[in-house]
């Protein structure tokens, strides 16, 4: 497993700021949480998923090629920073 936070700098308010995902070893996402500007959080795993929250149905790419786009940063975390927001993301709902 790897665990991967993307910061992505817009100016859009009805878009995320912040994905966290859990990519599994075959490279495809298991869980992913996104972080909104006005502090809103949504989650999706293999069960659940919503119409502005879903898992990737591609594998995710290195974080170097995540972060070679404009507005866009990506860096590994722990499994425990993502456990962490995946537990307040899913107690918001």
């Amino acid at each position: 497993m790897r665990y991967v936070k993307v910061v992505w700098e817009h100016d859009f308010p009805d878009d995320p700021i912040l994905y966290l995902s859990e990519i599994g070893e075959d490279g495809y996402e298991i869980r992913k949480v996104q972080l909104y500007r006005d502090g809103r959080t949504e989650w999706a795993d293999g069960h659940h998923e919503t119409a502005t929250v879903g898992l990737s149905e591609i594998p995710f790419p290195p974080v170097e090629e995540i972060s070679a786009q404009s507005g866009f940063r990506a860096e590994l975390i722990t499994p425990e920073e993502f456990e962490h927001a995946w537990s307040e993301a899913r107690a918001k709902t």
